[in-house]
């Protein structure tokens, strides 16, 4: 008489009981610091925009107007004093898919530069947070 070797359906059953816990227990909290490194970058790129915007203001005497936006980092838009690009790569977009915001002149200084957060959408909490360059 030959045994079979294996797991029992319980066994199965139970293993996966356990996996479904730690899931349940680990996932929000993997959650949470993926929403504040996103957070974190959108920081980081408009960091980096306001050095480039400062240095298109030294080559250029003003910042980019509204109409050229930040386009004007990356490819010149008719100004001759233009010393670009400003970033070596083109614009992108802030880390919840959405485009960032920007202003000159602004309500909040010289230039607002903002990304909307989770949602695309003024103001917000938590993850919907706005992410402004003037705080």
């Amino acid at each position: 008489m030959s045994k079979k070797e294996g797991f029992t359906l319980i066994e199965l059953l139970i293993v996966m009981i356990i996996l479904g816990l730690l899931a349940a227990l680990v996932g929000p909290t993997l959650f949470k610091k993926v929403e504040k490194s996103k957070q974190q970058a959108a920081k980081t790129q408009i960091e980096l925009f306001g050095a480039a915007l400062d240095a298109f203001r030294l080559d250029v005497g003003r910042y980019p107007t509204t109409e050229e936006g930040l386009e004007a980092l990356v490819t010149n838009p008719g100004i001759e004093k233009w010393d670009g690009p400003y970033l070596k790569k083109k614009i992108p977009l802030d880390p919840w898919g959405h485009p960032y915001v920007y202003k000159c002149p602004g309500e909040h200084g010289e230039y607002d530069l903002y990304s909307l957060g989770a949602d695309g959408q003024i103001g917000g909490e938590g993850k919907n947070k706005d992410i402004v360059s003037w705080e």
